[in-house]
């Protein structure tokens, strides 16, 4: 009975078993990394440095962008490089790596995403007591439990796993490492329930965020529509719809991903889906975002004209 320590190796979901479409697979990546890097990276400069969005909201967007990020350099360089090269394999320690870096930074997205929605509650429903209760000081202390909740929730999951003897061969039905299909490796019965128990404390955690969050977005579309001008109710939504856009986003392909049933399962949905919940949400983020805010698309364009007047001259 190997243990994973043992283990020098596993083996990765092939994107393509043709020539021709592993170099796609790679030029694909290599876009949508390309885009998630400038996007978020545009987000991180503007915010830092525009003095008119240092506010709760693009604070947590910062952070936000600091995961999508995360998430994206985790991922898609390994799965580039086994389609350029036309490999599989990744070591035991890359694997431990990638796998504790993603849930990291996919579990802190999470708790971010649910810091920003009580965010606009406080702005929508509670708008003059908005600066008391979100003061810098809160704000740090919010953005810092998100980081720190994501690190010990990736860290005790990691540990488990990569502890437990594995004893049904090294291939992962999947791009990257990821914990669930490590787990269908393991042959120890009691670590395997003991991970199963660590799941369903984090999903019930994360069961929780979301009715926070659902029942958060009733009240504050109640309190839209109560708003008397067009143009008021225009600009409560322009904050909202975005944050509604990507937790949507999130939530309903990280769900399908897990809980989607066997009998309709194969390995190029599987692929898809997989993509669809590890790459693309990251890479839209941002668009989703300066798409819909108005003060972030002045303050890039701003930013990007002043870029362009000082290379000119």
């Amino acid at each position: 009975m190997p243990n994973s320590s043992s283990m020098a190796q596993f083996l990765l979901l092939a994107l393509a078993d043709r020539r021709e479409l592993q170099l796609l697979h790679f030029w694909l990546f290599l876009g949508i990394s390309l885009a998630a890097l400038l996007g978020n990276s545009l987000i991180l400069s503007t915010v830092a440095c525009d003095q008119h969005l240092h506010s709760p909201m693009y604070f947590f967007l910062l952070h936000l962008s600091l995961t999508d990020l995360g998430c994206i350099c985790t991922t898609v360089p390994k799965a580039m490089h086994n389609s350029l090269w036309g490999t599989t394999t990744i070591s035991y320690t890359g694997c431990a790596a990638q796998a504790f870096f993603f849930l990291f930074f996919i579990s802190v997205e999470f708790y971010l995403l649910t810091v920003m929605c009580y965010d606009r509650y406080v702005a929508i429903c509670k708008p003059l007591h908005y600066g008391t209760i979100l003061g810098s000081r809160a704000c740090a202390h919010m953005a810092a439990a998100a980081w720190a909740s994501g690190f010990l929730n990736a860290l005790l999951h990691t540990a488990n796993t990569f502890s437990l003897p594995l004893c049904q061969g090294n291939a992962l039905g999947q791009f990257f490492c990821e914990i669930p299909h490590i787990l269908k490796l393991s042959c120890s019965h009691s670590g395997y329930l003991r991970e199963i128990w660590f799941m369903v404390f984090t999903a019930s955690l994360s069961f929780g965020c979301s009715v926070f969050m659902v029942f958060s977005y009733v009240q504050i579309f109640r309190a839209v529509l109560r708003i008397p001008s067009d143009q008021g109710r225009h600009k409560a939504f322009s904050t909202c719809l975005p944050h509604l856009a990507v937790v949507s986003l999130f939530i309903s392909t990280a769900t399908f991903t897990h809980l989607k049933p066997p009998s309709i399962s194969s390995p190029s949905l599987d692929l898809v889906v997989s993509v669809l919940y590890s790459v693309v949400p990251p890479a839209l983020n941002p668009f989703i975002y300066s798409l819909r805010n108005q003060d972030l698309r002045d303050a890039i364009r701003k930013m990007m004209t002043g870029c362009f007047s000082r290379a000119r001259n």
